[in-house]
């Protein structure tokens, strides 16, 4: 019969307060680096974790826990050195090419832009969808969709000339009207 949640978290807890420690310095002195041993080692407490029960009752967990976590610490330190074999075969990589500015630009721009226009702008213009398709995908309506269009446009369009955002008409023609109809007495 297994053991209740809390019983079972109290048995894992202190199996990892009693061994925790050793295991970490025993992978450490497999591989040489402390924040891999670490890793190792945590993801080995993980795994045991989500088997506890069949671990415990085949007896003391640690032989299992320490063979997962030396595993994972000699595959990830073959695949470290098999990169620098292959670093000092055929050298580093090519550098990546720079980004021309005026996709940085872009770039910064859309970053300027709602999360609702910047996914509008994107879809439509990046990767060639049709309106009705994005407003299938985001759960809005295709006229949604054209608006959000609209003013990611217009907004671009001011961000990339350096110019400020045009601000909403309708506030600034809202109180010219108030400022003219009713005058300021001081």
């Amino acid at each position: 019969m297994n053991p209740e949640p809390a019983e079972r978290l109290a048995d894992f807890d202190e199996f990892y307060a009693a061994t925790a420690k050793r295991m970490v310095a025993v992978v450490f002195a497999v591989t040489g680096d402390l924040a891999e041993a670490e890793d190792a080692v945590q993801e080995a407490y993980a795994r045991a974790w989500v088997r506890w029960p069949a671990l415990t009752a085949e007896g003391d967990p640690t032989p299992w826990v320490r063979t997962v976590a030396l595993r994972l610490a000699v595959s990830t330190w073959r695949k470290a050195r098999n990169r620098m074999r292959a670093h000092f075969r055929h050298g580093p990589p090519p550098d990546a090419p720079d980004l021309a500015p005026d996709r940085v630009a872009l770039v910064a721009a859309l970053r300027g832009l709602g999360d609702d226009q910047r996914t509008a702008v994107v879809m439509h213009h990046l990767l060639d969808l049709p309106v009705e398709e994005i407003a299938r995908e985001t759960g809005v309506s295709p006229a949604a969709v054209r608006t959000r269009l609209s003013r990611g446009r217009k907004a671009l369009g001011a961000r990339l000339r350096d110019e400020p955002e045009p601000a909403d008409p309708e506030p600034a023609a809202c109180a010219r009207r108030l400022t003219e109809e009713v005058p300021f007495h001081g």
